[in-house]
């Protein structure tokens, strides 16, 4: 039996398709190890005609490590570790903006996996950059300035109060995950606990401020670091198919879910692998 995976660059600085390879069955250590090792190198993977169930997806996950419960999505029906994400004219999306998943936590996520269940016409294209590539091409001296300091990530940066009023009960649990996720400190630069590469690691979706810095010069470097880490040559689009699989690094990239197909309906299930303190 041939478990060799054809793995193809998308391009120089991310992303790679992988064929032969049926996420349905348990993957074997050679396989999973390849795929690994694919992960680091190329920090997103897709594969196309992966017909995978929420228990499925959650146990590809498992092998990546410990998962993730996220505190305000809703999950599938008995697996709770796999958020579903759908969006329709009564529900808006809020990912349309580049953000690192669950950066609001200590030990934000390593790996997430996403499969799509229902797609629009057209549209809905999700955007990948890489980190790794936005550092490495940043000048000597703004790396010196950036290598000491430390960012604050906010929880409610994203999931701002207002979209949680629907009900009583939304609201309630919003006030409870605000309550566990107090604001946290990342490095600015993260270096990664496996490769050793280097990755700005600041995004929009939740990153706030730079501590070290007074308020101006905070938002001037930030605006800075975002066009930059967000430019065109660091980044894959990927266009969904029904039931791809994306899996990706979320230690080294930021993503944007393009939200051009609204208010048609899109379905996807996310399952998110828990991470390490970012040092």
């Amino acid at each position: 039996m041939n478990e060799k995976l054809n793995i193809t660059a998308l391009g120089p600085y991310i992303g790679a398709q992988v064929s032969n390879l049926d996420l349905t069955r348990p993957l074997s250590d050679t396989q999973f190890e390849q795929l690994y090792h694919a992960l680091l190198r190329h920090q997103v993977l897709f594969l196309r005609d992966q017909l995978i169930t929420p228990h499925q997806q959650r146990a590809l996950a498992a092998r990546f490590g410990d998962l993730h419960i996220h505190p305000v999505y809703p999950h599938a029906e008995g697996v709770e570790e796999i958020i579903v994400l759908d969006t329709h004219q009564d529900n808006p999306p809020d990912n349309d903006n580049w953000h690192t998943d669950v950066t609001f936590i200590n030990t934000p996520p390593a790996v997430a996996i996403l499969a799509s269940k229902l797609l629009p016409e057209s549209g809905g294209d999700t955007l990948w950059a890489s980190g790794i590539a936005a550092f490495e091409t940043l000048s000597a001296p703004i790396k010196t300035l950036l290598e000491g300091l430390h960012a604050e990530h906010d929880f409610k940066k994203s999931f701002q109060e207002y979209k949680y009023r629907r009900t009583a009960e939304e609201h309630q649990r919003w006030q409870e995950a605000v309550a566990k996720h107090p604001p946290v400190q990342h490095p600015v630069i993260r270096t990664h606990p496996v490769s050793g590469r280097k990755a700005l690691f600041v995004n929009e979706g939740f990153t706030t401020r730079i501590v070290e810095l007074s308020e101006k010069e905070s938002d001037a470097v930030l605006a800075l670091l975002y066009a930059h880490a967000t430019k065109p040559e660091f980044q894959v689009r990927w266009r969904w198919q029904p039931n791809d699989v994306a899996i990706w690094d979320n230690r080294v990239t930021q993503h944007y879910a393009n939200a051009d197909y609204y208010p048609a309906r899109r379905v996807m299930h996310r399952a998110t692998v828990l991470g390490d303190r970012p040092f």
